[in-house]
């Protein structure tokens, strides 16, 4: 399929990629990712890998907008689980005494 990336076109095919990824170590994700194969990968080293440009050339939504449309999954930053609050010391308490009983 042809996907344009920093204004340059590539003819990309799922398997081409699954090839070219094959035997790359993933980056720790700390946004956007592709999941490829069985890992995961930060979208920017999927679009430094696959197109050989520095990661400086691309947009993030270039590669995902091309991965998605190859059938990969892609995962954004909204998708990832939110920490969790700790609760204050008087929500601590509310949620140790319960709901009242109805009457």
């Amino acid at each position: 399929m042809r996907c344009v990336i920093a204004r340059f076109p590539f003819d990309l095919t799922k398997s081409g990629v699954l090839q070219t990824m094959q035997g790359v170590k993933p980056e720790e994700v700390v946004g956007d990712s592709v999941i490829i194969g069985r890992r995961t990968y930060p979208v920017m080293q999927v679009g430094q890998v696959i197109t050989r440009q520095d990661r400086r050339d691309f947009s993030p939504g270039e590669v995902l907008r091309a991965m998605a449309k190859l059938g990969f999954t892609c995962r954004g930053l909204a998708q990832t689980a939110a920490p969790v609050r700790a609760l204050n010391p008087l929500q601590h308490a509310s949620a140790m005494l319960g709901t009242p009983p109805a009457v």
